[in-house]
């Protein structure tokens, strides 16, 4: 066993792995000073066999045995240290690992010292998978056990007797892991068409790695817990593959040391979902702090309307509000049987908006101009001193069209929006402040632009409200014409009760992609359009039950692409605060709102 490790040893310093010169300077290598001591001048005579180690694969979740580690049988080639990789390794994974100086792959596992494959504690890698569903679907998570229950052919629940949908590499890899699956457990599909398979077989789930996940799969929790959070724990998520080195056990120290998650030259990326490539943007409806729900929060506080989302709002890398409504100096005591539609709101009450963790402020709204320019001003400087981005209204015509540019964790994006009613609602002229009306010929000219610069476009309108659950031709027309031109996502600010949603294919050589309002999955570089969210803050609780209901969009950037967004639902329970909905509750709204969109 000596003579293997000093072999090694022996190698990595030949190769100039461990130092530059000499084998005493071995001390710099945590961990291996006492072991390097120890040990005569390494040299590099072919080591003899080495007896079995014993050492095995831990079983994987489902309990599944698996056999015992090769152990190395001949020296490599040149000197150099062979690693066998695991075919059944997750092919992102293969294509990314980078064999070091010194080492070489090996086709075969008996001739290898190093094995690099699932499972073990030597961890190298975490490979993240997701359970997804069509997006149009109700269930939001599944115990990790049902999912071991399902692999082993004995599914329940809202999946029962839908095999788990996986493509090839997927198959191999929780075949390793937990042994192979019951018959008719699974159904192996190329990637090319898992999505669309998905969607024409609902109810339908599906194993996908992370990194291929895309808006139209809808991320189901395991136990509770999704990868799409922010404080995502791997050691506790169920699909959370460990990709381990086998071997002497001094050895695999020894390359962890070198080429493990922590160092600066790796054998394999630490994980296909690393956190400085995520970003989340929480994309909120109507908030106009007036009438009833200012009265309300004259006698509960200021912060009331926020207490039971805040923490929503807050998780969320960027937090959007469309505030409606301009801040006074003068702006009278809340009325909240007010009649006519002239609003103000007290300047206390940005207290709200920085509880709630306001990053960014649409200003499209139909009100921004009813208390005169010196108001309006007035709102745009509370915003500038809190370091607030704004965008569709400004000081003028100009800086309301301009975009909001914001980088996060590498993904760029923009932010641009208008008013769409037509009329005289909040104009923006080129000398005096407002909201930008819209012009669709310039919006189109600028997310095109914008999509050419590297930036995910955000397009939000204020547009004419009706109180269906369904989109109207007019939305649809604008909606869709934002979304053609290279809007990622696309979302209606001005609804004061949820509305449909839609994916729309972008253009193609500027001609309109087929089917793009007819309800179908479209393109994976089209547009989340969601014609309208309802209100966050607005007094509207008598109106109809569904303007006490509502939406927070949670969107997920990751590496430069929009991956997923998660729906949060809420309930008001009087005129200005919402709560999360009861499960009965999302259950029934997710059903009504996805059969309104053709789903």
């Amino acid at each position: 066993m000596r003579d293997f490790y000093r072999l090694a040893l022996a190698t990595l310093i030949a190769a100039g792995l461990v130092t530059g010169c000499a084998a005493s300077e071995t001390a710099s290598i945590p961990g291996l000073d006492q072991a390097a001591a120890s040990l005569p001048t390494p040299t590099l005579t072919p080591f003899l066999p080495l007896p079995p180690t014993g050492s095995v694969a831990p079983p994987g979740p489902m309990g599944a045995t698996t056999e015992a580690i090769p152990t190395p049988g001949q020296a490599p080639s040149a000197g150099k240290l062979a690693i066998w990789l695991d075919p059944t390794l997750p092919a992102g994974l293969r294509q990314a690992i980078a064999i070091p100086p010194g080492f070489e792959a090996s086709s075969s596992p008996e001739n290898a010292a190093l094995h690099l494959r699932a499972g073990g504690e030597a961890v190298i890698s975490s490979w993240v998978y997701a359970l997804a569903a069509p997006f149009p679907t109700v269930v939001d998570g599944v115990p990790a056990e049902a999912l071991h229950l399902a692999w082993a052919g004995q599914a329940e629940g809202p999946f029962a007797s839908r095999p788990l949908l996986v493509d090839e590499s997927t198959a191999s890899v929780f075949n390793s892991w937990w042994g192979a699956p019951a018959e008719g457990a699974i159904r192996v599909l190329p990637e090319a068409e898992m999505l669309d398979y998905a969607w024409g077989h609902q109810p339908a789930w599906a194993l996908l790695p992370f990194e291929k996940l895309e808006p139209r799969w809808k991320v189901l929790e395991v136990d509770g817990l999704s990868p799409l959070r922010q404080d995502f724990d791997p050691a506790a998520y169920p699909l959370a593959v460990p990709i381990s080195l086998y071997g002497e056990a001094r050895l695999v120290e020894l390359v962890r040391t070198l080429y493990g998650p922590n160092s600066a030259a790796r054998l394999a990326p630490p994980s296909n979902r690393q956190p400085e490539k995520l970003t989340t943007l929480a994309l909120t409806g109507v908030t106009a702090l007036v009438r009833a729900t200012a009265h309300t929060m004259e006698r509960q506080g200021v912060r009331y309307p926020g207490r039971e989302v805040r923490d929503w709002l807050r998780l969320a890398d960027i937090t959007h509000i469309s505030n409606e409504v301009p801040f006074a100096r003068n702006c009278p005591f809340p009325n909240p049987v007010q009649e006519d539609l002239r609003f103000c709101s007290d300047p206390s009450y940005i207290e709200l908006l920085e509880d709630i963790g306001t990053d960014i402020v649409e200003l499209t709204g139909d009100h921004f101009q009813d208390w005169g320019a010196e108001a309006m001003l007035y709102t745009l400087e509370l915003y500038r001193e809190r370091g607030w981005r704004y965008y569709g209204g400004g000081e003028n015509l100009q800086e309301a069209r301009q975009a909001v540019l914001l980088e996060h964790n590498g993904n760029k994006l923009a932010f641009i929006g208008c008013n769409g009613k037509g009329g005289g609602f909040a104009r923006a002229s080129p000398g005096s402040p407002g909201a930008a009306a819209c012009d669709l010929d310039w919006l189109r000219g600028e997310i095109s632009r914008l999509r050419e610069e590297g930036y995910l476009p955000v397009v939000t309108f204020q547009h004419l409200e009706y109180y269906t659950y369904q989109a109207m031709p007019l939305q649809v027309r604008d909606f869709t014409q934002a979304a053609q031109a290279g809007a990622i996502i696309v979302s209606g600010s001005q609804a004061h009760q949820p509305q449909v949603f839609e994916f729309v294919a972008g253009d193609v050589d500027g001609v309109g992609a087929p089917g793009a309002s007819d309800g179908a999955p479209g393109s994976s570089d089209g547009a989340f359009v969601h014609y309208g969210l309802g209100n966050l803050f607005f007094d509207q609780f008598d109106v109809s039950q569904a303007t006490r209901q509502a939406f927070i969009d949670r969107h997920v950037f990751y590496a430069g692409r929009h991956i997923s967004t998660e729906l949060l639902t809420i309930q008001f329970v009087d005129y200005a605060r919402p709560r999360p909905m009861t499960s009965a509750e999302r259950a029934e709204l997710l059903q009504v709102v996805f059969a309104a969109s053709g789903w």
